[in-house]
């Protein structure tokens, strides 16, 4: 997802420059890019900026690897206010987002959240989501930047079809700044009013951050520990700065959407519009274990049963490259000299000094050890698959 998502559930889910962000995307429709509260503060900090889902945002400052592995070892701090906040509440919220989402939201406690998806009928991914249960009939989706408009439509084209219920575009309420890496909670300790030690992966709570309103989510999208902080828009460079004065002595530092997209692929996370899409199901993604199936409500759930009794006939699987060379979205997979599959990320991975990628195969080819060659500038570059994560915390 190009939202903060799953990095603490299981099995979950390139070169050092700025080419290795995410897509970069068009403007919106009238060529003016979208600015988070937080533009000016980038832009004073020297960060290199580029259009993504119709906003501005900051790709590095100091360099890609230098804060990918900032945040490996200390902490780094994500500006992710670009994401979408739609809010479900209600008489009927319970029976709504249980058609919404893919997981079973009815099992959430209050102050709990997961990882889940709003699929089509086919399976398939219209997004991929936080679901955060902020009330007995009250629920917040957080979804990616790119989606919002399409998420909310359609959001709300099914809560209004269970009835007793409201779907809100909360998006503009929100600020959302990530701190992720081994400092993270200790620094953010500093300046929150509630004990963090508390708050376990997939939990939230609410109180204050650096004298902000803040609820504080223990998720991300980097593989590290670390929290997401939603705070008022106008409080957002405030928080901003205290966090990077906290950390100063810890080796805090920004960092980009460069670094978010190496961390997240070196821990095998999904990015919706790359990996997963409305040609993907679940399933083929290798994202079964979010799937909710006590949950017989959710769009898609006959499909993706129908799926399962069969089996998958291709498999988003890892690999790693064996010769010299890079893999890029869009790349072929070949064996044999023929076209077996198509690249959705790849990267020279910071942390382990290797060319990783994922892509999707027939499940013939999807065992970990199997050879496969990458067509990189018209040469077949060898590669073999090897199991996910490629990246894992210790502990």
């Amino acid at each position: 997802m190009t939202a903060a998502n799953a990095p603490h559930q299981p099995n979950a889910p390139n070169e050092s420059n700025a080419s290795n962000a995410p897509n970069a995307t068009a403007p919106n429709e009238s060529n003016v890019l979208r600015k988070t509260a937080l533009h000016a503060r980038h832009l004073a900090s020297g960060a290199k900026m580029m259009a993504f889902a119709g906003w501005d945002m900051p790709v590095e400052y100091a360099g890609l690897a230098s804060e990918h592995l900032a945040v490996r070892t200390r902490a780094g701090l994500f500006d992710v206010s670009h994401m979408g906040e739609i809010e479900i509440a209600g008489k009927n919220a319970v029976a709504a987002i249980q058609r919404v989402a893919c997981s079973d939201p009815a099992q959430l406690k209050v102050g709990q959240a997961h990882y889940s998806g709003l699929l089509t009928p086919g399976g398939t991914f219209i997004d991929d989501t936080i679901v955060y249960r902020m009330g007995p009939s009250h629920f917040l989706v957080v979804v990616n930047a790119g989606n919002v408009a399409k998420d909310f439509a359609w959001i709300k084209e099914q809560v209004n079809a269970v009835g007793d219920a409201a779907a809100i575009d909360s998006s503009s309420r929100y600020a959302l700044i990530a701190i992720q890496g081994p400092a993270a909670r200790e620094v953010l300790q500093q300046l929150a009013t509630i004990d963090l030690s508390d708050i376990q992966p997939f939990w939230f709570a609410h109180g204050e951050v650096a004298n902000a309103r803040a609820m504080i989510a223990c998720t991300g999208y980097t593989g590290e520990d670390g929290f997401e902080i939603f705070v008022p828009p106008n409080m957002a460079d405030k928080v901003w700065q205290a966090l990077l004065a906290a950390g100063q002595a810890a080796g805090v530092v920004p960092a980009g959407l460069g670094a978010r997209d190496t961390l997240r692929l070196e821990a095998s996370m999904r990015l919706y519009g790359n990996d997963i899409d409305d040609t993907t199901t679940v399933l083929e993604a290798g994202l079964g274990w979010m799937i909710g199936w006590t949950n017989e409500a959710f769009i898609g759930r006959e499909r993706l049963l129908d799926e399962k009794a069969r089996g998958v006939t291709r498999k988003l699987v890892g690999f790693e490259m064996v010769d010299r060379g890079i893999a890029r979205h869009g790349y072929r997979v070949l064996q044999r000299g023929a076209a077996v599959g198509t690249v959705t990320s790849g990267t020279q991975t910071p942390t382990l000094g290797k060319a990783i990628g994922m892509a999707y195969v027939p499940i013939e080819q999807s065992k970990p050890g199997t050879e496969i060659e990458i067509e990189i500038r018209g040469r077949a570059a060898k590669a073999h698959v090897v199991r996910m994560p490629f990246y894992k915390r210790a502990g």
